[in-house]
Formats: C-alpha cells, structure tokens, sequence
C-alpha cells in the first residue's frame, strides 16, 4: 500500500515560514495527556521560547507524541506568532488544517532529541499514521484489571467525563491504591455504598488528596501540582454495586496489612 504524506493532505504554500515543534514528554507531563485535559494548558507548550532560540518564523507547526506508538505524533494545530517576548510567544490558533487538529496522526522516527526543527527538512517525510474520526480524547477503556494510571491520566479521563471508563468505574464498589511515587509510600482507600469508583476519584480530581488526613495535610503543604506529579492510581479490587459493603471494607484492611500501608511507611492513619 502507497504511503500517504502529510504534503497529500495539508498543502503548506511556504514551509520556511514555518518551524516544527515536536512537543515530548518533559519529565512532569506527556504533552498528549495536556492536550486533552486542557486546551489552554496545551497552548502554553507552544508559546513556550527556549533560552537557545535559534530561530524564529511566522508559524509554529506544532505536533505531540503519541506516546501509545512508537514514532507517531498527533497534529496539534497550525500558530501564527503575533509577539516574541524574553521567554515566550504570544501566539493564536489559524484556521489552516483547523480540521485535523487531535485528529491526525502522522508517523516519523526523529534523529535524537530536536523539539524545534525547521519545517521544510520534515514536511515531505512526515508520513500520514492515521485520520481518526474524531479528535482524540484519552485512552480507552480496557479492563478493570489493567488500571494502573498516574493521576494526571486519572485527571484527564474524569474531567473529560469519558463514557466508557464512566460507565466502567461508576458501577463497581472497590479497593484502590494510591502510590506516592516521591516518597514511595502508599495510601489504601475503598469506595462503597452509594459511592462508586468513578465518584470517589472524581474527589481526588477535585481535592488532590479526597479528604484523608495524611494526603490533605501533604497537599496542604507542597500543593495539588504535587499529586499530579507523583501519584499513581491503581484498582486493586472491584466487586458489583449490589455487593455488601462489608465485603469491601474487609478487603480494603486485607490490602492495608498486606501493603504496609499505616504507620511510617503509608499514609494510612487507621
């Protein structure tokens, strides 16, 4: 099968007006889970002028990793720069290739780390990966078995209101664990009676740290900006809305004992 190219679909007129930001991850954040959380956020990527500024051009042709594929990235859209200040553009989104923006994938193995690359070097070997239907929004669904995201996913999936993993949290009671990837302690929560997990994070998401003690008074002193760096969720058990709460409570104490959860090494005060 042919190769399709991204010069076959999105015609650019003068590529060397333009320059490449190929946005990765920056050792807090995947430029992909930001595009989806919040598109303000995502535009400060691009605004964003490094100290080495070797360059400048009119337009910032700005994509994303795809990190679920190896060399894909997602179109994040067309800039026009409007001002050039110490540390950053003042940019606005163009109409040009407005269609494809979240939607497509291009594919190309860059050599070593280069975030800003003059356009015209790359325009012709950008390949066309895919063209989704609609614009990407956040992984999939899987498995109840295979929940094992850090909190900024966790975030982007429920501030999202995404329906499949809606549907799939909203109707199971469970144990979960929450990993201080920093510190390396751990903190056992449960969700049951009318609460299912979907709802219980959903506090998390708002809060940071959902009302336990330990959590609140770290979030208190270093900031939600510190749980989206450093915890992990993870689903340990799930059982059916209609099953007794005791059955859950018991296995959240299973899963603290078994963990270390209380004391010195978790954030588990009972």
């Amino acid at each position: 099968m042919e190769e399709i190219k991204l010069v076959d679909v999105l015609r650019i007129e003068r590529p060397k007006e333009y320059k490449a930001h190929f946005a990765m991850y920056n050792k807090k954040n995947e430029p992909l889970d930001v595009f989806v959380r919040d598109q303000n956020e995502w535009k400060g990527w691009t605004e964003y002028r490094p100290s080495k500024n070797d360059f400048n051009r009119r337009y910032i042709f700005s994509v994303m990793s795809f990190y679920h594929e190896k060399d894909v990235w997602l179109f994040g859209g067309i800039w026009e720069v409007l001002e050039r200040n110490g540390s950053g553009y003042k940019i606005k989104l163009t109409l040009k290739g407005e269609e494809y923006i979240g939607r497509l994938k291009l594919k190309l193995k860059l050599s070593g780390r280069q975030p800003r690359i003059k356009f015209e070097s790359v325009y012709e070997n950008l390949v066309v990966s895919e063209i989704l239907k609609e614009r990407y929004t956040g992984e999939t669904f899987s498995s109840y078995e295979n929940i094992d995201l850090m909190f900024s996913k966790i975030i982007t999936i429920i501030k999202n209101e995404k329906p499949d993993w809606k549907a799939a949290l909203g109707s199971v009671k469970g144990v979960y664990l929450i990993t201080d990837t920093s510190k390396g302690k751990r903190y056992v929560g449960s969700a049951y009676g009318d609460v299912g997990i979907w709802s219980r994070w959903r506090q998390y998401v708002e809060t940071g740290h959902g009302g336990n003690d330990a959590l609140k008074k770290l979030i208190t002193e270093k900031g939600f900006e510190y749980a989206l760096r450093n915890f992990k969720f993870t689903l340990l058990e799930y059982r059916s809305m209609k099953v007794d709460d005791q059955e859950v409570i018991d296995r959240e104490s299973f899963w603290k004992k078994a963990l270390l959860s209380r004391g010195d090494l978790g954030y588990n005060g009972n």
